[in-house]
Formats: structure tokens, C-alpha cells, sequence
């Protein structure tokens, strides 16, 4: 069967009297990613397994009413800060802003309607790989932020199995600025998901950033060593996760990094699919979430429920908390500058050839 290599648009629903598209993203392999433009969501993402049976990798529907169903995130663009903001509160430049606390006590992954619930603007390429580019145009006082911001975000699918996330954005006002993707990840297979605690991670993080119920320590570095947060040496996720926390694992990791270039940042790796995903970021920090609040209310296009613990994002980011926290790396963006990350999450299998 010939591989058609490409990007197809299509109809894919309707909210608020706005029509909704997808994208099929086809690199040379015949592996596929779809993106929809309601909230720049990844609803698929089919990759070969080692033994050269293609099966997803994260946790989509092919039904657009299913997102449009208080869906906790999936595949979605977060903005316009990802992760909580203590008590919803920050002060910039003597002036205190409040936002809304859709996590009480906190602010969460950009408010009641953030950038997960968007209607991107979208624009599509094929050179030198099947790439979508959306825009989206944030008003001052969306959600309670200041300032008039503008971003765009450029997915690009490789040959190589390289899901490339480029985010870019400027503002006319001083704002706070987090962009991540919020995939939710199963290398054994999304259709029939199995425990992610079967999985195996390595992260490149000596430290991660504590955030609890205390101001006071809130927003500290704390060290992995000796913790069921270390990661630095591969382990199987669901070792420790019992002695990590009511909610295990829902962490920031404050990545081994020195400057802003693209180095990774951890591997996962399912041992039954033999598929393995590096993430390489400019960010500082990743979350690792193990979708402890997935309580089986979500279906797959099989029919099989997504369950307790059956699917695990690996969020790359700035640190939650980060306008309260000067020690932590700025996350404010100002009038005149030009903000820009980039992520690539990379597939491979033990069979090279597939």
C-alpha cells in the first residue's frame, strides 16, 4: 500500500456556531498524528509497535463531543499559564491580579476557559514535514490576565516519529506565560490502556519543586535524593509511586538544564509494545502526572474505559507558582519581547526498521 505523506483537513464538529477541523499528519512511515484546531488538541497519535503493528500512543477520541465534555486536558494546548498559581493570586509591577481559582484554592492550566477550549486560527505546510500552525489571539483580561497577547504554536510531524512543538507569542502588556501540551501518554496501546506503572522513566532532574498547602514552602527546590521522586536512574513508575503522595505522581521536576537549548529531558519506555519516547525541551521543568484523577468516565473509540492510572503526561513547562517566585525562572513576558519554546516528543521502537 502506497504511503501518502501529507497533512488532510477535515470536518470534525461544532461549538458555539464555529466549525472545528482536523488534521492528519502522515510522515513517510505511514504513522500518523491528528490535531484538531478546537484547543490544539492531539486526538491520535499511531506509531508501529515492535512487532510492526501500529496501535496509538495517547489517549484520544475520535468523537468531537467527547472534548467538549469537561475532558481533563487531553492533548490539549494549556495557557495562558500551565500548572497552579497559589490562591489564584500574583502581584506584577505593585499591581495584585486575581484569577480564577478553577482548582480551589488555586489557579490551574489557565482558568474556567483557557486555551484548551480555544478555537485556533490554523494554517497548514508540508515542507520539510506535514506541519500545522495555529494562532490564537488572547485578549487583555481573558481569565483575569493582563495584556493583549498573540501566540502561535507550530506541530510538526517528522519521518523520524518526531511530534516537534514550537510555541511562540508576543504581548502589548506585562503577563504571566506558560505553554505546554497536555498529552496523556500509554506506549503499550491507547485504544485498551493499560497501568502506566508497568512503564519505565528516567528524567533528568536532580531536584523538584515542592507546592503544598503551606505559602511559606511553596515554590522551594527540593532534592530527589532518597525520595520517590528520583528518577535519575531508570526505574519502573510504579516502584515508588505508593510512597510518593496522595495524589503520586503529580510533580514538577526541575530539569538539569543551564541555559535554554533544546536537551532532553527523560525517556519513557513500555517493555510489552517495545516502544520507547524521549522528550527533548527548552524548558526548565516537566510535570509528570499519572492520572491518578482518570476514573474510568472517558471511553475509547474501542470501547474500553480510561481508568485509574492508565495514562501519564510528561508536561514540559516553567514551574507552577513561578509569578510568586522570584528564585524560580521568570515566566513574565513583556511589551517589545519575543517569547519561544520548543519540544519534541520522539518514538522508537527495539526494531529500528518499523
Amino acid at each position: 500500500m502506497e504511503i501518502k505523506k501529507g497533512i488532510v483537513k477535515e470536518e470534525f464538529g461544532r461549538i458555539d456556531n464555529e466549525q472545528v477541523f482536523l488534521f492528519t499528519l502522515t510522515n513517510a512511515r505511514g504513522h500518523q498524528v491528528k490535531i484538531t484546531n478546537y484547543g490544539g488538541i492531539v486526538t491520535s497519535w499511531t506509531t508501529s509497535d515492535a512487532r510492526g503493528e501500529q496501535s496509538g500512543i495517547v489517549i484520544g477520541f475520535g468523537d468531537f463531543d467527547k472534548y467538549k465534555n469537561n475532558s481533563p486536558y487531553f492533548g490539549a494546548l494549556i495557557g495562558r499559564f500551565a500548572n497552579r498559581i497559589f490562591n489564584g493570586k500574583f502581584t506584577l509591577d505593585g499591581k495584585a491580579i486575581q484569577l480564577a481559582a478553577n482548582d480551589a484554592p488555586h489557579h490551574l492550566h489557565g482558568g474556567r476557559k483557557g486555551f484548551d477550549q480555544a478555537i485556533w486560527q490554523y494554517r497548514e505546510e508540508n515542507q520539510p514535514a506535514p506541519t500545522l500552525l495555529l494562532s490564537y489571539a488572547s485578549k487583555d483580561g481573558e481569565e483575569g490576565y493582563p495584556g493583549n497577547v498573540m501566540i502561535e504554536v507550530r506541530y510538526a510531524f517528522t519521518d523520524e516519529d518526531e511530534l516537534s512543538i514550537e510555541y511562540h507569542a508576543e504581548t502589548d502588556k506585562a503577563t504571566p506565560l506558560n505553554l505546554t501540551n497536555h498529552c496523556y501518554f500509554n506506549l503499550a496501546g491507547s485504544e485498551k490502556p493499560s497501568p502506566v506503572t508497568d512503564h519505565y522513566l528516567q528524567v533528568n532532574a536532580d531536584n523538584y519543586t515542592s507546592f503544598d498547602s503551606d505559602p511559606e514552602s511553596a515554590g522551594s527546590l527540593l532534592p530527589v535524593d532518597g525520595t520517590p521522586f528520583d528518577f535519575r536512574k531508570e526505574k519502573k513508575i510504579g516502584r515508588d509511586i505508593e510512597q510518593a503522595g496522595a495524589l503520586a505522581y503529580d510533580q514538577n521536576f526541575a530539569l538539569n538544564k543551564q541555559s535554554g537549548d533544546l536537551e532532553k529531558a527523560a525517556t519513557l519506555r513500555d517493555d510489552q509494545s517495545g516502544r520507547s519516547l524521549e522528550v527533548y525541551t527548552t524548558q526548565p521543568g516537566m510535570q509528570l502526572y499519572t492520572g491518578y484523577y482518570l476514573d474510568g468516565s472517558f471511553i475509547t473509540d474501542s470501547g474500553n474505559p480510561v481508568g485509574y492510572r492508565t495514562a501519564l503526561c510528561l508536561e514540559t513547562q516553567h514551574f507552577p507558582d513561578s509569578p510568586n517566585r522570584s528564585s524560580f525562572p521568570t515566566t513574565i513576558l513583556r511589551a517589545g519581547e519575543k517569547f519561544y519554546s520548543k519540544t519534541v516528543y520522539r518514538v522508537s521502537t527495539r526494531d529500528s526498521s518499523n
